[in-house]
């Protein structure tokens, strides 16, 4: 038995944080640009000590809280208003402290830009509404301080407040995208351990009660009574099974989980299309030691050389086909599904061809026999009846490792399962591992 296999984890990531990040620097560059444009006019302040004094406890105070804009956690409500409060006391100062020609002249205010870090910290926490309140409070301090309405001091209170607005509804917008793919993660992590599960159970349980609905049948007596409870029992599991998977698209598939069944499975309804079924050697035994470390190099021929015989021609380049164990015993794993299949519905004495090819940048392995093939469709078909004998032992095992698999056949003309998988597995985040 393989290990458990690591639960599926959801990254979740904060379209917001740059924007906190920004207003940090934000905050400090402003402060500078407030205090040079003092040292610039510091004679021709009415009270330039008193002016100072101000700044000086500007410069405290961000230094004090540099790392409270740095998150949404730490900006808290308290701390927003405090720092507006700050901003807005600076404006009202001024007039006590500049000269009246200054201020006439459209000098600018003892915080100047710092007080829009106040607003755009309103803006990124509560959003557009926020930020609406804020600028105005900031706007009717400006029109104070310049003892009515100029139109210097409206065109900046108006910049400033469409700039708040923006910044508030944009950060609602990325919030809401957020959550939208926190949701969809979840259920993709949810979905895909579905199909592990299901795709377990039919390559064991479901296998198994079938393999007791026929021989009970054979044997007859009580065991045919046993062998029709489990046939109704197989029908009723595999169509909780078939209902409650629902299939990722193969653009997103992420890393195989660890391969879980190393050894055989039961035999399969002898009406599945290509089901996966037990017999007794056909399959190496994988060691559950070495699968310790999944992405230890194997060669895959050692997990593929047993299935030769005098019926099954394998053929393989002549040198290591290595493989991430996981990945590895899962394709091996897919190889013997597909040729079960071939000796359940093509028969034992059908002649089957195993074709490995290395390339540089994926493995692909070839089954192909001479059986009576079957008509297009027939696949969805069996899929819609809820035999998920292909959908899940073959098709899902190298849809997880980021393989396809891809059938060829027509009635008379035998079929050929195509099994390709990347030589490097994508990791959980979509990169390469």
């Amino acid at each position: 038995m393989g290990r458990e296999p690591k639960p599926d984890r959801v990254m979740r990531m904060s379209v917001e944080q740059p924007l906190w990040q920004a207003l940090t620097g934000y905050r400090v560059l402003s402060l500078l640009y407030a205090v040079g444009l003092y040292a610039v006019a510091f004679g021709e302040y009415s009270h330039p000590l008193g002016a100072g004094a101000y700044l000086l406890a500007v410069a405290v105070w961000t230094a004090c809280t540099f790392r409270r804009v740095s998150s949404a956690e730490r900006c808290t409500l308290r701390f927003l208003t405090a720092d507006l409060t700050i901003a807005v006391f600076g404006i009202l100062l001024t007039p006590l402290v500049d000269s009246h020609d200054r201020i006439a002249g459209g000098a600018p205010t003892l915080p100047s830009i710092w007080t829009a870090g106040s607003v755009l910290g309103f803006a990124i926490k509560g959003g557009w509404k926020w930020a609406a309140w804020t600028s105005a409070i900031v706007g009717v301090a400006n029109i104070v301080q310049r003892g009515g309405f100029v139109y210097d001091t409206v065109h900046a209170v108006v910049l400033l407040w469409v700039a708040g607005v923006a910044i508030g509804y944009v950060v609602e917008v990325a919030r809401a995208s957020e959550r939208t793919l926190a949701r969809a993660l979840s259920i993709e992590a949810a979905t895909r351990e579905r199909e592990r599960l299901a795709r377990d159970i039919h390559d064991s349980v479901l296998q198994v009660l079938a393999m007791v609905q026929r021989r009970g049948a054979a044997i007859g007596g009580e065991a045919a009574e046993l062998g029709r409870m489990a046939g109704e029992q197989e029908i009723a599991l595999r169509g909780l099974v078939s209902s409650g998977l629902s299939r990722p698209p193969a653009a997103d598939a992420e890393t195989a989980a660890p391969y879980q069944r190393y050894g055989a499975v039961a035999a399969p309804d002898a009406g599945d299309v290509h089901e996966a079924h037990e017999v007794p050697g056909a399959r190496t035994a994988y060691d559950a030691e070495a699968a310790a470390d999944d992405a230890a190099p194997c060669d895959l021929r050692t997990l593929l050389a047993p299935h030769a015989g005098s019926r099954v021609t394998f053929s393989e380049p002549g040198a290591p086909v290595l493989l991430a164990r996981a990945s590895a015993a899962e394709l091996a794993a897919a190889v013997g599904a597909a040729l079960d299949n071939v000796r359940v519905h093509a028969g034992e004495e059908a002649r089957t061809w195993i074709l490995v090819e290395d390339e540089p940048d994926a493995v692909t392995v070839s089954v192909r026999d001479d059986g009576p093939g079957f008509p297009e469709g027939r696949l969805a078909a069996a899929e819609a009846e809820g035999r998920m004998g292909v959908a899940l032992s073959i098709r899902g095992r190298l849809r997880d490792l980021g393989g396809t698999a891809e059938w060829f056949s027509a009635p008379g003309q035998g079929t050929e399962v195509e099994l390709r998988v990347p030589r490097i597995p994508r990791d959980v985040k979509g990169g390469k591992a």
